[in-house]
């Protein structure tokens, strides 16, 4: 499958709980550096302007920390992200933290703003909280539900003061579609660290999940198989890879790891044999965060993937 692959850069962290994820990409390039890899002399290469120096002032909203610097983030991704598919590229995002997912997956719609979309989300956690349903307002356990236009307020636990309510709705109208995805359009792989909240969105809207035990029992071929005959009335599918999805054990160097994730060899033999299917039209990979890593190794984890991910897409 030979694509015209683009890496698009975004080394924010604004949206995080922990800091240190917006070195995540430079960590991933001196693995690739330690491995003598010229993948990134390779690959065409742009990097989004960041709103790290928000990290400096007062948060804002705390039910929507550092809204207003998401909702930029999410208009600059989205519009680079759009480009690159409308000039026949393959967008690979290099996020720091998740909450940015929104902007990539506006991106997609304002490139194809009449056809389905599928998301893969393969992650350990949900992201479908809201400001109104959040329990620490940090915003990257929110990008699946701006995209959803999800407010969840059957759960609401916070009040938001006018001008968050209306930063939250601009952020949910970015490309100027709303919703951009549907509840049966979307694929979670390895979820198992949800609250209450989320869980009831998953139930209510019978959500298809694959956890970790399935993805053991069964294997990567048929979870794979199965991800992609659920979506298979869709015309594009998108591919969100968070380094937590892999077990604690592996991912270390990421701001949320939890126990009982997938192996880093399952984890690459998941991501190529979903980019195989020609309706998959863009690969993230997020939450890279070496400050908390030992000797690199998540940052060299995910570089292997993302080497292998590329590889088949230009081979």
């Amino acid at each position: 499958m030979l694509k015209k692959v683009k890496f698009i850069e975004i080394k924010s962290e604004i949206g995080a709980g922990t800091r240190g994820a917006s070195l995540g990409v430079d960590a991933i390039k001196i693995a690739a550096l330690d491995y003598g890899s010229a993948l990134f002399k390779k690959i065409e290469s742009i990097e989004i302007e960041n709103e790290n120096q928000l990290l400096f002032e007062a948060v804002g909203s705390p039910h929507a920390k550092r809204i207003k610097g998401i909702l930029n983030l999410y208009e600059r991704l989205g519009k680079e992200v759009s480009e690159t598919l409308k000039n026949n590229g393959f967008p690979v995002v290099l996020a720091g933290d998740h909450s940015t997912a929104g902007g990539t997956i506006a991106g997609i719609k304002m490139a194809y703003p009449k056809q389905r979309l599928g998301a893969i989300w393969i992650d350990a956690h949900a992201d479908l909280h809201s400001p109104f349903t959040t329990p620490t307002g940090n915003m990257h356990g929110m990008p699946l539900a701006t995209a959803l236009a999800e407010d969840n307020a059957i759960n609401k636990i916070n009040k938001l003061d006018k001008e968050t309510t209306d930063l939250w709705n601009k952020l949910k109208k970015v490309g100027g579609i709303t919703p951009k995805l549907n509840y049966r359009d979307i694929v979670f792989i390895a979820l198992r660290d949800i609250e209450p909240e989320e869980a009831y969105l998953l139930k209510k809207h019978k959500v298809k999940v694959f956890t970790t035990a399935e993805v053991k029992r069964n294997g990567v071929e048929k979870i794979a198989r199965d991800t992609l005959a659920h979506l298979s009335a869709c015309n594009q599918i998108y591919v969100s890879f968070d380094v937590d999805s892999m077990d604690s054990s592996i991912s270390k160097g990421t701001g949320t790891p939890v126990r009982n994730g997938i192996t880093e060899k399952e984890a690459g033999s998941l991501c190529v044999r979903l980019i195989q299917n020609g309706k998959v039209c863009c690969f993230e990979i997020c939450e890279v965060n070496p400050t908390l890593d030992k000797e690199n190794l998540m940052a060299e984890n995910s570089f292997e993937i993302l080497q292998k991910v590329v590889a088949q897409l230009t081979n």
